[in-house]
């Protein structure tokens, strides 16, 4: 989000400072490269939650592997 409105503001001061419009096709452009963004910005923060999960569910099984008491091997 924080991306487009950076975006957004870039390509209206380029306009402004030109002096002239975005086409239709770079309009298009943009809106696809902004919507790639985001995507993009979703699918790493989806990896970084799993990864996450990952890591908290490595530490509570272990947790729990190491509290079961075994018989011993030796008599």
């Amino acid at each position: 989000m924080r991306l487009k409105m950076m975006r957004r503001q870039y390509l209206s001061s380029v306009v402004e400072t030109e002096g002239m419009a975005m086409t239709e096709d770079e309009e298009r452009k943009a809106r696809e490269r902004d919507e790639i963004a985001a995507r993009v910005a979703a699918f790493r923060a989806t990896q970084e939650k799993f990864k996450r999960e990952r890591e908290e569910y490595f530490v509570s099984t272990l947790e729990n592997a190491r509290k079961v008491e075994r018989p011993s091997l030796w008599p």
